[in-house]
């Protein structure tokens, strides 16, 4: 489903963040990123997401070789992979009602048709009832608006998941909720999974193969990810 080859990626093109990264995805797998913080795993979630170009390598989605990120990318592979980020907060338009974030990747691509019946379908799933959709953010928890981003990077079916700490901000129980949610669709719809954290218990129960990111020293080196269990 997705294959990251080699791939070097940042914010400064003299001192990149990632740097010749390897990373693959099967079809219906649910793969487990490990690093410490910092390290670059949320950068190279960003360019599996197609939210950040990087400065080379090559990236596979479904067969297809990537050739734009972001708005340069096609809208059927942009519509492929659903995202949820760690910080809710920074992802959530404050204006928006979540009823109103949930619906944003539909109206956003012409299918406005579709908002009452996939909200109606995933609110419950996620555990949020008809009064918190109708909150704006600064009205919820962090945990409540977490799960309506999760339903937000659901709600075109996507192909390819990528929770990139999403479970970070969030307590066990919580966390237990989100995780049942990302598993039912997974079952339902054979969507891969890319999981990026620092968790290692939670990454390894949660997913089929755990990767770990090996740092070779306290500079910025190449780094190198390895194995840790199949």
């Amino acid at each position: 489903m997705l294959e990251l080859n080699r791939i070097t990626a940042g914010y400064d093109r003299r001192d990149p963040v990632v740097r010749e990264v390897s990373l693959h995805v099967g079809a219906g797998e649910a793969v487990g990123l490990l690093g410490p913080s910092g390290c670059g795993k949320s950068t190279l979630a960003k360019v599996a997401a197609l939210l950040h170009r990087p400065d080379a390598g090559t990236m596979t989605l479904d067969g297809t070789v990537i050739r734009g990120w972001r708005h340069r990318a096609p809208r059927e592979q942009r519509t492929a992979v659903g995202v949820v980020f760690q910080q809710p907060r920074l992802s959530a338009d404050p204006r928006l009602s979540l009823r109103e974030l949930i619906a944003q990747p539909l109206r956003s691509t012409g299918r406005r048709r579709d908002v009452p019946e996939r909200v109606a379908e995933l609110a419950p799933l996620v555990g949020l009832s008809d009064e918190l959709l109708e909150r704006r953010p600064h009205a919820v928890s962090d945990g409540q608006l977490q799960r309506a981003c999760l339903a937000r990077a659901l709600v075109l079916r996507p192909r390819l998941l990528i929770c990139d700490e999403m479970t970070a901000m969030l307590d066990a129980s919580t966390t237990a909720a989100l995780v049942a949610v990302v598993e039912r669709y997974r079952a339902e719809s054979g969507a891969a999974l890319l999981a990026v954290g620092h968790d290692r218990v939670l990454l390894e129960r949660w997913c089929d193969r755990t990767v770990r990111w090996d740092e070779r020293d306290t500079e910025k080196t190449p780094a190198a990810i390895a194995g840790v269990n199949d």
